[in-house]
């Protein structure tokens, strides 16, 4: 059954959409993500896959579908909110892929609609919602991560310009964005009230990056390191000083985007995958009672938590702020995704330990299964989410 009530107008909405998918979405970009590769970024020095995956971009692009909320002066659809929730289900219907995945979408934009001024939202919405930019986010250091108040980036003040000398750890596609969305200390006399949020082009004079290696054996993390880089004093969101409001804004369209991990379908359902490997019983049940009972733990929250983010999801898009509840849904989503690799990990059994070779996708389970454990500490750890929650939606007296 639709999400969107019946509306006359909105059926036509939907028979001109259908349409126009049906005619523009590549027969390739009809099947679920099979690995990186497919997955479309964006930006400057992007790859694309194939002529599909940039026509597919470019379409969606030019119709501001990519943001399909986001004003149209800005480059988004200006759609509303039932029109959107037809787009995603026509989407779905035809199996069409996100155009687009992007740290500017899902981060930055939210926070420059909100504190951008206009002439920054006009120059760099655009940009994203086209894929013609890949941001990354300069939050964390090597001294300031679940309390990132304390960061030491420093950015000197001039009359028309920052010099920002430090260093930012954990930055998801560093060596392959083209700016950097980033928070740096303009006043080292506070802490909080002494940050600012500043833009950086990647290719500046002083900006480096270095890959970091995880235990996965492949990471998108790098450390970024500015050395008296020179920054406009128009890259400046907001007030000088108050990037710790955009920040902590910020921070919950990222708990939301990481917590989505907690609904990501693997391309089988665990249970299915389970009984395909580990054979059925007389009732067509998974042979393995134990593990039966696990999966089915599992798959009911799985549910449960779909539903939930599809709740949030409808409230931040009715304009509803949701907060710290963004912190619970960091917290389980995180969770989830572990131990749904851990599942696939106990039916795969010493097969899905494989690290090389064509067989395991180049020991594709066994890396996403390390990887994931990081789940619970990248965007805020799973022990900062709990206390966030406890003190923030659940109203519990400090210690």
């Amino acid at each position: 059954m639709s999400a969107v009530a019946t509306d006359p107008s909105l059926d036509t909405f939907r028979r001109d959409t259908r349409a126009w998918l049906e005619a523009n979405c590549p027969p390739e970009m009809r099947h679920s993500v099979r690995s990186e590769a497919d997955i479309c970024w964006g930006g400057k020095r992007f790859n694309f896959q194939s002529d599909a995956q940039r026509a597919w971009l470019q379409r969606m692009g030019e119709r501001g579908w990519t943001v399909p909320m986001w004003p149209r002066e800005y480059g988004g659809g200006g759609l509303t909110h039932e029109q959107a929730a037809i787009l995603r289900e026509e989407m779905a219907a035809l199996k069409c892929r996100p155009p687009l995945q992007s740290f500017g979408i899902w981060m930055l934009g939210p926070a420059m609609l909100k504190y951008g001024s206009e002439q920054q939202k006009r120059h760099h919405l655009p940009q994203i919602a086209r894929g013609e930019i890949r941001w990354c986010q300069g939050y964390s250091e090597p001294n300031a991560g679940s309390d990132l108040a304390s960061l030491a980036t420093r950015a000197e003040v001039h009359d028309d310009h920052f010099v920002v000398t430090g260093q930012k750890i954990w930055t998801s596609y560093a060596d392959e964005a083209d700016w950097i969305f980033c928070l740096v200390r303009t006043d080292t006399a506070k802490k909080h009230t002494g940050i600012s949020f500043v833009l950086i082009d990647m290719t500046s004079p002083g900006v480096s990056t270095r890959p970091i290696k995880l235990i996965s054996g492949k990471s998108p993390f790098c450390e970024t390191f500015f050395d008296h880089v020179k920054v406009p004093r128009a890259n400046l969101v907001g007030e000088l000083n108050g990037g710790w409001t955009i920040a902590k804004y910020l921070l919950t369209h990222e708990r939301e985007m990481i917590g989505a991990i907690g609904e990501r379908a693997t391309p089988r359902p665990v249970g299915r995958h389970a009984a395909e490997r580990l054979g059925r019983d007389e009732a067509g049940r998974l042979s393995d009672g134990v593990l039966r009972a696990e999966i089915a733990r599992f798959e009911v929250d799985e549910a449960a938590f779909r539903a939930w983010m599809r709740m949030a999801g409808e409230q931040a898009r009715a304009g509803e702020a949701i907060g710290a509840l963004s912190s619970a849904l960091k917290y389980y989503g995180a969770e989830l995704n572990k131990r749904r690799w851990e599942l696939m990990m106990a039916v795969g059994g010493a097969d899905a330990l494989e690290w090389e070779g064509e067989r395991s996708q180049h020991g594709a389970a066994a890396r996403t299964w390390l990887r994931s454990k990081a789940n619970s500490i990248e965007g805020g750890t799973s022990e900062v989410q709990l206390n966030v929650v406890a003190k923030r939606v659940l109203g519990l007296p400090g210690a």
